[in-house]
């Protein structure tokens, strides 16, 4: 059989967190169009919150494996299936949930025989599962190269890491041999230092499954482009000394209607063009209240027009705001048609948690980013888009996080009105051909089917 006619069948095992789950649906979409056999495994409540497949897209070559979460633990509530559902503090006893997934998933692999599985950074058992059905596996990355090589490297040639308190996260790794401000502020450790750094007695920590994961795996594929980020990439190869592929930047694709999105765009049509402010968290980790609080008031401050997607009701805004802000602000309490609003050409700056997806999102459109980071990688995927002017973070205290709402509405004009912010605004028209290339997309993820092929279970019996 010609190679170019070999057909894949590709198991995709993300972390319980939508802002995983998207990427590995965006790249199964992308792989199936191409005639591959994909099972993307999930639980049942998170499958069912999936967008929607393009109506092109023969729903027969991705198929959806229902795996429900065990029990073991009765405190843990019922309806719980993804970081969406809990507050940070209960992410870790989600991931021990997770880890109960592995006997599930070993019936399945045994069962449905694939060529390939791609596993996620949570499941560190998953290349041994893999490993002793005889299926070869790659570690999937949704975070981008600066933040997986800050993690550390796992070549034994390489002084290993020894980071052992907070501040030594503040700071540039030993291993990264060029200069870089690719690292956490104080405050970022601290709001991740249990659960992603150090663990505790019923727990391994971030960075254990992230460690495991690529020792055991047998390729590292990345969400990323080698015309973006290719030092990082290849620091990525010298530190882990096996292949690093990247998948490109996975740009998300939408198919479903928001009745809301006629009135925005009937709002937008009326602003004047790059005069918008658009505000979005994602949905993982929100502001606190007093956070809420501090952006309102400084986007009253700011006098800018502004489209806000707070996707809580648990939260207050400041008494009066909505009717002092009139009509030069919306705010949105339910799911808003993203994508959409990032293309309207009234919208001049996103102001973003710089959660990965929203930052690929931003890109494609060519928006200037005002970042103010939450949690997880954030704080990495932020001090790397402020290394290269592509994002201006609001000025936070060191130790605690807090801003003020002075500096919110500083911040916002700065870059989409002042001279100062330019940079800003021409790197991201700069990176929007890049970011919006569909074919360079395509090639990226051709390539990286050519190297499953070639090294798929069984590869020299197929070809």
């Amino acid at each position: 059989m010609d190679s170019s006619d070999q057909k894949l069948h590709i198991a995709m095992f993300p972390w319980l967190a939508f802002g995983h789950m998207i990427p590995y649906l965006e790249l199964a979409k992308l792989i199936a169009q191409k005639g591959h056999q994909i099972s993307f495994i999930s639980t049942p409540r998170n499958i069912e919150r999936l967008p929607q497949l393009p109506p092109n897209l023969s729903s027969s070559l991705i198929t959806f494996v229902k795996l429900p979460l065990p029990r073991v633990d009765d405190d843990f509530p019922e309806d719980v299936e993804a970081t969406t559902d809990v507050s940070q503090n209960k992410v870790m006893k989600l991931k021990k949930v997770y880890d109960a997934l592995q006997q599930p998933l070993t019936h399945f692999l045994e069962s449905s025989n694939p060529d390939w599985l791609l596993f996620d950074f949570a499941a560190y058992w998953a290349p041994t599962t893999a490993r002793n059905l005889g299926i070869p596996c790659a570690f999937f990355s949704i975070f981008i190269g600066a933040c997986l090589a800050f993690i550390g490297p796992t070549s034994p040639e390489i002084s290993p890491d020894d980071r052992k308190n907070p501040e030594d996260y503040t700071v540039q790794p030993k291993w990264v041999p060029f200069p870089s401000n690719v690292a956490f502020h104080l405050f970022e450790v601290h709001r991740v230092y249990l659960d992603s750094i150090t663990g505790d007695e019923s727990n391994v920590s971030d960075v254990y499954r992230f460690m495991e994961g690529m020792k055991g795996c047998d390729v590292i594929a990345i969400r990323g482009c080698m015309e973006f980020d290719l030092k990082w990439l290849r620091l990525l190869q010298d530190i882990h000394r096996k292949p690093i592929l990247p998948v490109g930047q996975l740009p998300t694709t939408n198919y479903e209607e928001n009745d809301r999105w006629g009135s925005m765009r009937e709002w937008l049509d009326r602003q004047p063009k790059a005069s918008v402010v658009y505000v979005a968290f994602g949905s993982e980790a929100m502001p606190s209240q007093e956070e809420i609080t501090t952006i309102a008031l400084g986007l009253e401050l700011s006098e800018l027009p502004f489209i806000w997607v707070l996707r809580t009701n648990v939260v207050m805004l400041p008494e009066g705001f909505e009717k002092r802000i009139g009509g030069r602000g919306l705010v949105c309490r339910s799911w808003a048609p993203q994508l959409k609003i990032l293309g309207h050409n009234s919208v001049g700056v996103f102001l973003s948690h710089s959660g990965w997806s929203s930052v690929v999102e931003a890109l494609t459109f060519g928006r200037a980013l005002v970042l103010l980071t939450m949690s997880n990688d954030q704080g990495l995927n932020a001090r790397f888009l402020e290394e290269m002017k592509i994002g201006y973070c609001i000025p936070r205290d060191e130790e605690d996080g807090s801003f003020t709402s002075d500096s919110v509405a500083e911040s916002l004009k700065l870059v989409i009105e002042m001279e100062e912010g330019k940079i800003y605004r021409d790197k991201a028209k700069e990176l929007k051909p890049l970011f919006g290339d569909r074919k360079k997309q395509d090639m990226y993820v051709h390539n990286f089917l050519e190297y499953l092929k070639a090294h798929a279970r069984n590869a020299s019996k197929k070809v």
